[in-house]
């Protein structure tokens, strides 16, 4: 365990700025209540990276990467390759970024980015709230995609613990400019622990100047039919200053839409709706999470899109948020950014083809050929195969397969049809 650095904790940082510039404040710092949550700080860094080198596990995994490599060896590389990093923003250009290059390369039709509704000015700080389809590559594709793209910085992301079951996963990803969210609280504890997260948010976006990576809702919309949970805004609105609006607008959110080809997890998904209808009590185990994660990493996902809508705090000004109650505004917040992402949806082939193996029609035929109708039939027929339950029940898991390639498609025709409508 890394432990902060007493002196400064114990100290005390100001900071003035000329009042010509209408700011003037002194932050007294008695205490790092953020430490067990936050990434690590620049001064911690090398030793972080010592202690992953020092646990076993973690060697463990090297070893399989590269088993005829003695320890020293491959330790004295990466003692190498660590030299002249500083901060975790280094870390990820130096080690990342050539991860992500590669499953890129390999296990994608490649990335796109659609930044124009963005504020030409690269210097601003963003919370980007996102539909979820992957754990580990939403966030790793955003910040590569922001950095190759003249972005100063990438994101920092929030991780569920549930996720960082070994020690050395946890330390990874706070290198990697992860924060810890707590699962498996009690209610007290879920407000406690939701509290000191949005004062976190909001001081590493204001404070630290960098951006945020959430997803719009606690996990992944299995069926793909996305919706951001109001929860998810009201966390956001825990911490901050002032009204409801004045918090999320110090923010800066920015809606964002994410779409996959293929998604390399629609089996496993699919096979956990059939668990969860045959035993309601069915829960997912460790060995399960680490499974979508690996499979998502190197599992092939066709072309990959991410589409960045209009910053927020325009919609949120026009508001009339002060004659609103706090569910009113939080419902209409989310009801904007769910319109937002999925009209900014890149739709595919399959997209189409699902839906109109779903409605028995081809109402959507001039949106694909009939080469790929036969690929995504066998794509599908393939992952099915994937399955391996004991009753497994193959119409059922088919229509769960479909949907998730249909909704994208659904939420896209409702949302765009909606904006016409208003117009």
């Amino acid at each position: 365990m890394i432990q902060p650095d007493k002196k400064q904790n114990e100290g005390k940082w100001e900071r003035s700025v000329e009042e010509n510039d209408s700011t003037l404040y002194t932050l007294h710092s008695t205490l790092d209540k953020f430490h067990d949550i936050r990434p690590y700080e620049t001064g911690e860094m090398r030793q972080a990276f010592e202690d992953l080198l020092a646990d076993r596990q973690f060697n463990l995994v090297m070893k399989g990467f590269a088993p005829w490599l003695p320890r020293w060896a491959s330790h004295g590389i990466l003692r190498l390759m660590f030299r002249g990093v500083n901060t975790p923003l280094d870390f990820q250009k130096r080690f990342m970024k050539p991860v992500v290059k590669h499953i890129i390369r390999k296990k994608t039709d490649g990335t796109t980015f659609d930044e124009t509704e963005l504020p030409r000015d690269k210097s601003l700080r963003y919370t980007f709230v996102s539909n979820h389809r992957d754990i580990v590559l939403d966030s790793a594709f955003l910040d590569l995609l922001l950095v190759d793209n003249g972005y100063p910085t990438t994101v920092e992301i929030g991780i569920g613990d549930n996720l960082l079951i070994y020690p050395w996963i946890k330390r990874l990803v706070r290198m990697n400019k992860a924060f810890v969210v707590r699962r498996g609280l009690t209610p007290h504890e879920m407000i406690e622990s939701s509290m000191l997260m949005s004062q976190y948010i909001h001081h590493a976006v204001n404070d630290k100047k960098e951006n945020i990576w959430i997803a719009q809702r606690e996990g992944r919309a299995k069926d793909s039919d996305d919706r951001t949970q109001d929860s998810v805004l009201k966390m956001l609105a825990m911490g901050g200053e002032g009204s409801q609006a004045e918090k999320i607008a110090d923010l800066n959110i920015v809606p964002l839409a994410i779409s996959y080809e293929f998604d390399p997890c629609d089996y496993l998904k699919a096979k956990e709706f059939q668990q969860k209808r045959d035993n309601p009590r069915h829960k997912k185990s460790k060995q399960d999470d680490l499974d979508n994660m690996k499979t998502g990493i190197f599992g092939y996902k066709g072309r990959v899109h991410y589409h960045c809508a209009r910053p927020l705090n325009e919609y949120i000004s026009e508001m009339d948020a002060g004659s609103m109650t706090k569910n009113e505004f939080f419902h209409a917040l989310a009801e904007k950014i769910d319109s937002d992402i999925h009209s900014r949806y890149r739709l595919f082939p399959s997209n189409f083809v699902a839906l109109d193996a779903l409605s028995g029609t081809d109402e959507h035929a001039p949106e694909y050929t009939g080469k790929d109708k036969e690929r995504f039939e066998k794509y599908i027929d393939g992952q099915l195969a994937k399955i391996d339950l004991e009753n497994k029940d193959e119409d059922f898991l088919r229509e769960r397969m479909l949907t998730m390639y249909a909704n994208p498609a659904r939420n896209f025709i409702r949302a765009t049809q909606d904006k016409l409508t208003e117009k």
